[in-house]
């Protein structure tokens, strides 16, 4: 995926994830993240870029997903392709996409269930004062 610090972002935000128990939490979700976006999101390459001056155009080829370019490739096997194929037909998006997500509303719960670190202390106001 060529804009994978996105859909990281997309799927787990912005918090900090420290803990062993969210880093297990974070391998469950890359996990099913990865057949989800191996299998299901389509995806367009980047075929050409023109220049014209100043402006670019850019070409891309048809939207497909990993899987369907991996399926496609001249030299692809047999063997490797059916097993794809078939973990394919077992895929259930709408029940992989809702477990997605209870594994990223567990991560924000662990995650602002620590504690809170403690409040930086006061800076020495009497060298930053105007006058």
């Amino acid at each position: 995926m060529q804009k994978n610090w996105a859909r990281v972002r997309e799927v787990i935000g912005y918090l900090r994830y420290d803990t062993p128990a969210e880093l297990a939490t974070l391998n469950e979700i890359w996990d099913l993240d990865r057949v989800f976006t191996n299998y299901l999101l389509p995806q367009q390459e980047l075929v050409s870029k023109l220049r014209y001056g100043a402006k670019v155009i850019n070409r891309y080829d048809v939207p497909a997903t990993p899987h369907q370019r991996a399926i496609k490739h001249p030299t692809m096997r047999k063997r490797p392709a059916i097993t794809m194929n078939a973990a394919f037909k077992r895929i259930k998006p709408a029940h992989l996409q809702c477990e997605i997500l209870r594994l990223a509303g567990e991560l924000e719960k662990l995650s602002l269930a620590k504690k809170i670190p403690p409040a930086k202390p006061p800076v020495n106001t009497r060298w930053n004062h105007k006058g």
